[in-house]
């Protein structure tokens, strides 16, 4: 996969629509992909961080998966955590 792929996938969680990506942030020393930055949307935001409006955030890579179980589909991307511990895995830019 390519990375200008992963741009503008969006991200679900257990089918809540998390948001979408905006850039993938890459270890510069290890040259892994560390986290996904997300655009979170409204609903999300406020469900998982009690946040009244939309955000960018990063998502660790940790929570999709690794590559054998990662869900992609044409919709977007399903995360392998459960809505209660996605916000172990959220952090601010």
């Amino acid at each position: 996969m390519k990375y200008s792929e992963l741009i503008n996938q969006e991200v679900y969680c257990e089918g809540l629509k998390v948001g979408r990506i905006t850039d993938v942030i890459i270890d510069g020393e290890e040259w892994k992909v560390t986290h996904l930055e997300i655009e979170l949307r409204k609903e999300a935001a406020k469900e998982l961080l009690g946040a009244k409006t939309s955000f960018k955030n990063l998502l660790a890579i940790s929570a999709v998966g690794p590559a054998s179980k990662c869900c992609m589909s044409e919709s977007g991307i399903d995360l392998q955590v459960s809505r209660g511990q996605l916000r172990i895995y959220l952090r601010p830019p």
